[in-house]
């Protein structure tokens, strides 16, 4: 039987490190997409990605990317309600990563959102079945945060750029006003 293969929505190379690892050592093809059109400024967005790109080709994972930067969009969506920018945020990305896995014939999707412990781990495990119930995909779950500390020792390890925020603005200003 050959493995199940797995695209893996990437936020960034240091929370996919660990999954990855994980999921390689489980018996999965696992390739991995990044769209994140939440991450901001342009230059985070840039490190982040390239990071990622590196980590890939390093480990020879196929990397699908849809590579836009999304500043306008993301605030046109989120400005007028900011609290729920999550909501938005997750489900733009997570259906995207549904409707590239069901083009491409993987067998189903994940996301390394599931590995932090800062996002909302309930939100994001609804959002994906909602996806994957409309693209007839099977999701992925499995909650990845026990590897929080063995992610981040492997990412320093590998002398990845590490961020200090989940991407968007609101979240920087969270991260630098608390």
């Amino acid at each position: 039987m050959s493995a199940l293969k797995l695209l893996v929505h990437t936020c960034c190379a240091p929370c996919f490190i660990a999954p990855y690892n994980k999921l390689k050592d489980d018996g999965y093809e696992v390739s991995a997409y990044w769209f994140n059109p939440n991450i901001h400024p342009l230059l985070e967005y840039q490190k982040r990605r390239d990071t990622l790109r590196e980590f890939c080709a390093k480990e020879g994972i196929e990397l699908i990317e849809e590579n836009r930067y999304g500043l306008v969009p993301f605030l046109i969506k989120t400005m007028n309600n900011i609290a729920t920018r999550c909501e938005y945020c997750y489900q733009v990305r997570l259906q995207e990563t549904a409707k590239v896995a069901s083009a491409k014939g993987f067998d189903g999707f994940s996301t390394t959102l599931l590995y932090s412990r800062h996002q909302k781990h309930e939100l994001i495990i609804h959002t994906a079945k909602t996806m994957a119930e409309e693209y007839k995909l099977n999701f992925f779950y499995e909650d990845w945060r026990s590897l929080w500390q063995k992610g981040i020792q492997l990412s320093k390890e590998a002398g990845m750029y590490r961020q200090q925020y989940c991407g968007c603005i609101f979240s920087e200003e969270d991260r630098y006003h608390e």
